[in-house]
Formats: C-alpha cells, sequence, structure tokens
C-alpha cells in the first residue's frame, strides 16, 4: 500500500485534500494531534519531517523502537513505516509533508543526499535535548510564517529552512537501539514483496529501475541478504531472485506488447545496460525474442 498526499489528509480529517498537477511544488505544516492507537504500516508517496512530543513505538520494516522522549522523526516515500501512540505528549508536535519535485527543484538538492531524507543507511529518529527542540520549534515556527506570506520566492526560503532543520537534527548524532518485532520474518517478507511492486512502472525513457538484485533489496531493507532468501523462500515458497526476474519479465512483455518505446528504451528501462544482455534475458525465459515479442503489439 502507499499512502498518497490526498489519502493522508483524508486519513487525518484535514479538510481540502490536495490534488496536485504533475510537476508541481508541495510543502505544507500543521501540527500533530495524537490518537491512540496505531496506524498501518505503508509507504507514504511524500516525504515527512516531524517534531514527535507524543510516547509511542515507530515501526520500521521489522524492528520498532520506544519513543518516550522528544525527537524528530524522517519518513521518505523509500522506507515504510508505522507509529502507535500510546500516550499524548503535554503539548503538540509539529511536522511538515512535502513533495519529491519540492525537495529537487533548486540547486540544493544535491546537499541533501547525505541526511536522513535521502540516505536510507541514516537514522530515522533522532533524540532530542531541550535546546535543540526549542531551535527546531523556532524553524517549524518560521516556516509556517513564510508559507503564509505573499513572497514570490517563498519555495527557496523553505527549503533553506528545510536544510538547518535537518542538519539541526543530525548534529545530535544519535544512535537509536531498535527492538525485533515479532513474525519478524514475515513481515521482511512482505515488505520485499511491496517494495518489488514499487518499482514498477519504470518512468522510461527517463529512469532506469534501481532495484535488481536479491542483495539490492537486502540493502533497502536493511536486513542481510541470506536472511532475506530465507524468509521469502520461507514465506512464498520461492526464491527472491526467482520473484525478482518474474516481475520483470512480466513487465518486460508487457511493455514490449503494449507499448510504442522501442527495446532498446525497455531495455534500458529495465536495467540492461546492453541490448544483447535485454535479448538473451528475454529470450531464455519466454522462449521468444524481444522483436518476437513486439510483433504480437497491440497498441
Amino acid at each position: 500500500m502507499v499512502e498518497s498526499l490526498t489519502e493522508f489528509y483524508k486519513r487525518i480529517n484535514n479538510i481540502g485534500p490536495v490534488v496536485l498537477n504533475k510537476g508541481e511544488e508541495y510543502l505544507d505544516i500543521n501540527e500533530s494531534r495524537c490518537n491512540i492507537g496505531k496506524t498501518s504500516f505503508s509507504y507514504r508517496d511524500f516525504y515527512k519531517v516531524a517534531l514527535v512530543l507524543d510516547i509511542g513505538k515507530l515501526y520500521y520494516a521489522d524492528k520498532w523502537i520506544m519513543v518516550d522522549r522528544p525527537a524528530i522523526l524522517f519518513s521518505n516515500p523509500l522506507i515504510p513505516y508505522a507509529w502507535e501512540a500510546i500516550d499524548a505528549g503535554k503539548e503538540r508536535g509539529v511536522y511538515c509533508i512535502f513533495n519529491e519535485h519540492f525537495l529537487k527543484t533548486g540547486d540544493r538538492h544535491s546537499s541533501l543526499a547525505d541526511t536522513p531524507l535521502l540516505d536510507i543507511s541514516k537514522e530515522r529518529i533522532y533524540f532530542l535535548d531541550d535546546n535543540t527542540v526549542n531551535n527546531i520549534k523556532e524553524l517549524f515556527q518560521k516556516m509556517q510564517e513564510e508559507l503564509k506570506s505573499d513572497y514570490a520566492q517563498k519555495a527557496d526560503i523553505l527549503r533553506c529552512y528545510l536544510h538547518l532543520l535537518v542538519h539541526e537534527a543530525m548534529k545530535m548524532q544519535t544512535i537509536s537501539t531498535y527492538i525485533p518485532q515479532k513474525n519478524a520474518g514475515q513481515r521482511t517478507a512482505e515488505l520485499f514483496l511491496a517494495l518489488l511492486e514499487r518499482q514498477f512502472p519504470v518512468d522510461i525513457p527517463n529512469e532506469s529501475l534501481s532495484l535488481k538484485t536479491a542483495n539490492d533489496y537486502a540493502e533497502r531493507l536493511s536486513v542481510h541478504v541470506n536472511h532475506l532468501n530465507r524468509v521469502v523462500k520461507s514465506t512464498t515458497g520461492r526464491t527472491t531472485s526467482g520473484l525478482i526476474t518474474n516481475r520483470i519479465i512480466q513487465e518486460s512483455v508487457q511493455l514490449l506488447q503494449h507499448s510504442n518505446y522501442t527495446i532498446g528504451e525497455i531495455a534500458f528501462g529495465l536495467g540492461f545496460e546492453e541490448l544483447a544482455s535485454f535479448s538473451n534475458f528475454i529470450k531464455k525465459h519466454t522462449n521468444l525474442s524481444p522483436s518476437a515479442h513486439r510483433s504480437l503489439q497491440t497498441v
């Protein structure tokens, strides 16, 4: 499951669900409201930076962490998570959510590459001391004020504040302690299958498939590849590599027979650097060449 911005606003009962045009920048800031219970475990189709002042459990993949003191949470569309609120804090937290286009617009995107927003190896939750909490509250307040302004270049200012917010948290250099979940193996297998589906469709010809091997998926899920192979086999009865291969084959045949992309564009989009490698791959697994599949085209 992938939760969109519109679905997120509907879930929190916020009026005026967001409908964005393609390529449109978006950022919003709201106070967080603690509702006791657990949110659904899913991917989100947006980024989120949240000052958490409630008490609860944060679930990532096959592990969780108790958040029992002020913290800042970073989430991005690549990592699914769930939040289980246990008790409301003395005051409300605050969060900002924004889309990919807002993050990438301008020339500041690269400077966030080594931060929790874009680097999935970084910590997702940073516990804060009182001074840092106050600094982060002040930055959120400035962002809220700027969001309401009529200044034509306010998006650039908001991106600057976002950078400050991220680095203010990272200065804490927190190393968090996570606890394995029950049925962690099944959860890991489910996350692998969900992540596999999220890779498609590929934005051909602009992008190429980023996760192609069991190792790629293991790294994204922060587990050892042997563990991933074991739990996927136990849960599905099939190998990790076999499931990846079958899904790429399925997408290949679909594109060859039902799209106008060239065979070369399809090969590149599905992660093949050489057309010959793609041709051999398709023929090996379907007994037909890409050209033969293209001859069955229905577009």
